[in-house]
């Protein structure tokens, strides 16, 4: 696959974490994920879009200080089938709160099927 569609497929799903529109997250999450994604995050394991969209619903929408901001900070690195791309989430005032990297694996379709949230930094 193509570091390009990599990249698409990433900022698809960056893109459905900071829409507030639910149908269009929807839209945006169908592009990005296969339908049964394993989405490993720092609150636990979830199966399907669906469980994708409750936690960007509940940890991005729902965070205390208000709607944040999830932005990719670095390129996307894929060797392979594999993808990790750096993050920071931001307060609705571009203060950043969290930073991490997420590791990804992509499908022969050009679906992620596996995403893996890294929170924080490595000590």
């Amino acid at each position: 696959m193509e570091e390009d569609l990599y990249a698409r497929v990433v900022d698809d799903f960056v893109e459905a974490a900071n829409t507030v529109d639910p149908e269009r997250r929807a839209t945006l999450l169908s592009r990005a994920l296969s339908a049964d994604v394993v989405f490993w995050n720092p609150l636990g394991r979830g199966v399907g879009r669906e469980a994708v969209n409750d936690f960007i619903t509940e940890v991005v929408h729902g965070h205390p200080e208000g709607p944040g901001r999830l932005i990719r900070t670095t390129d996307v690195d894929a060797p392979g089938e594999w993808a990790r791309f750096g993050w920071r989430y931001e307060s609705p005032t571009g203060e950043p709160i969290l930073s991490g990297t997420d590791v990804v694996h992509l499908t022969p379709n050009g679906d992620i099927d596996q995403i893996i949230i890294f929170a924080g930094t490595l000590t």
